[in-house]
């Protein structure tokens, strides 16, 4: 994208990451607050506009960087990957201004398909998990990015509720099996837990426990 002259230039951008909020306000006098998942669906990249069908399954899409594109743009960054979204000024002025129609419209899009939209629940939390050595094994998957509900808000509730995802693992997750890191700090059951964090999960024995195939 080359540099060009903006109509709108904005006095303030602040991410509110766990509410999944970009504020904006512009030398108007124009303010928005413009969900994460708004922006992601209503990305101007190729990949976007060109598919049959309105993207989904971005409930619980965060930002994970803004880069600025010369004076006139910024290159968001979301955290499913997707990172090739350039929004100049006067297009972020403009989803400000467009937000209840294009919603209402992306709403209609979703019901059209028969898409189920899930509201992601007050208090979860996007965790990177990271299982190592016989556990990834067993779990099929090295890594996983999952939201967790409000109630799992240490490492303790975390074990469990991994125990609890699928029929068999319990076993896997017992606190005297393994231990675990929160952002590469090996910490303790109380330890709290935070959007975003990165969770690794490594067994304290070379064997795996006796257990039947996860479900």
């Amino acid at each position: 994208m080359t540099d060009q002259t903006a109509r709108r230039h904005p006095t303030d951008i602040k991410l509110h990451a766990k509410s999944r909020i970009l504020g904006i306000a512009f030398d108007d006098g124009k303010a928005f607050d413009l969900p994460c998942e708004y922006l992601r669906v209503f990305s101007r990249a190729a990949e976007v506009r060109t598919l049959d069908r309105p993207p989904t399954g971005k409930e619980g899409v965060n930002i994970s960087a803004i880069e600025p594109q010369g004076q006139y743009a910024v290159r968001i960054v979301f955290d499913d990957g997707h990172d090739t979204g350039i929004y100049s000024w006067d297009t972020l002025y403009r989803l400000g201004m467009e937000y209840a129609q294009n919603w209402s419209e992306y709403l209609a899009r979703l019901e059209h398909i028969g898409y189920r939209r899930e509201e992601p629940e007050a208090g979860e939390k996007r965790l990177c998990i990271l299982y190592f050595a016989w556990l990834a094994k067993k779990m099929r998957r090295e890594s996983e990015e999952l939201r967790v509900p409000a109630s799992v808000a240490d490492v303790a509730s975390l074990l469990h509720w991994l125990g609890t995802r699928k029929r068999g693992a319990a076993a896997l997750f017992e606190p005297d099996r393994v231990r675990v890191t929160v952002n590469k700090q090996f910490t303790e059951p109380f330890t709290k837990l935070h959007e975003g964090d990165e969770i690794g999960i490594v067994p304290t024995s070379p064997t795996a426990p006796p257990t039947p195939d996860l479900v």
